[in-house]
């Protein structure tokens, strides 16, 4: 199949296909007579597995790592699991870094009267 009917396939932007190609993550599996980039059903599934694993945060390098580890039937789940666990490691970091934004700015939007007075907690936060 060619580019666009890859990338409609697996869900992603033709763009998109054409950088993992360009990276080196998921090339094609090969060339037409005229130098369109044709994908087969491994190139689809390889695609698709990349654009899971970049819909729960993963790096590129990480999809590098986990797609190399797809490949491999000799891997060991101890190998996937270190690299599923790093990523839930910064997943609960986050977390914690937005719910301390949320309890800071729900604190001020509390303290503001917002009403036609110039005084204003947010305001004098952020200065």
């Amino acid at each position: 199949m060619n580019i666009s009917e890859a990338a409609k396939a697996a869900g992603l932007p033709v763009k998109t296909v054409r950088y993992y190609a360009d990276i080196g993550l998921v090339s094609p599996t090969s060339r037409s007579d005229a130098g369109y980039r044709t994908y087969d059903a491994t190139a689809l599934r390889k695609l698709v597995f990349v654009r899971r694993a970049r819909a729960f945060g993963f790096g590129i390098d990480a999809c590098r790592e986990l797609l190399d580890l797809y490949q491999d039937h000799g891997r060991s789940s101890a190998e996937v699991k270190q690299i599923a666990s790093r990523r839930l490691d910064e997943i609960t970091l986050k977390q914690r870094e937005l719910q301390a934004l949320h309890d800071t700015l729900s604190h001020l939007v509390q303290s503001c009267r917002g009403d036609d007075r110039p005084d204003c907690p947010i305001i004098d936060y952020l200065g």
